[in-house]
């Protein structure tokens, strides 16, 4: 799952970016409040963890402009403010959950998982069965018939990416972005390390290279 951190303290934001990122997140990072609003009307997040207090836009402001325009990602918002006055104006203006300052990681990771849970209840299955594989995306496991497959954190996302989507192409780029991050600078080709590493656990013909065009999960048999 992709998250988006909203924080104009650096030091806390790549430090809540690290973290996540070892949950097995995908994480991107902004610093400003404007800047914040583009990457999340522009790009695919599962959840957005948002400072109220930001330069350029304030976190009350990036909500419900994110809400009036349709947009139902959930909203973590932070803020070093204290009161009841403060959390009913960050729910009013669309937030769904709300952390004061200064606060545990752990409660932080507590909050995410709890929020992403809520949406995937009022979503799809997190079960997906095709054929002999049942991949569960809430408990991350995975099975090949009464089998359980270990998959490492990255292997069992670029696994995610392309059951989400299984029976059409899944581009490179489109699980770079999705597994990694923005500011990702290393080798692209090590998206292909990985669905090697997933035929050699899985099947080789359970994912299909389509040339110049990505991968697709064929139904196993």
């Amino acid at each position: 799952m992709r998250l988006l951190i909203v924080e104009d303290e650096k030091r806390l934001a790549l430090s809540l970016a690290k973290g996540l990122t070892a949950e097995g997140y995908a994480v991107d990072v902004v610093h400003d409040g404007i800047d914040g609003l583009h990457r999340a009307s522009e790009g695919t997040y599962d959840l957005i963890v948002l400072d109220i207090m930001l330069p350029g836009m304030n976190g009350y402001r990036i909500c419900s402009t994110l809400r009036a325009a349709g947009n139902d990602v959930p909203i973590l918002m932070l803020t070093a403010k204290d009161g009841e006055y403060d959390e009913a104006e960050g729910l009013d203006t669309g937030a769904d959950d709300y952390l004061t300052k200064p606060f545990s990681y752990v409660v932080l990771v507590a909050r995410v998982k709890a929020l992403l849970r809520r949406r995937g209840n009022g979503g799809p299955s997190p079960v997906h069965t095709l054929g002999d594989l049942k991949v569960d995306t809430a408990a991350r496991r995975v099975f090949r018939g009464e089998a359980e497959v270990i998959l490492t954190t990255k292997e069992f996302a670029v696994l995610e990416q392309l059951v989400l989507r299984a029976g059409e192409v899944v581009s490179k780029g489109d699980i770079l972005e999705h597994v990694w991050d923005f500011a990702y600078e290393g080798d692209p080709n090590i998206v292909e390390v990985y669905v090697s590493t997933l035929r050699r656990k899985l099947g080789a013909a359970l994912i299909k290279t389509v040339r110049g065009a990505g991968y697709r999960l064929e139904t196993p048999r």
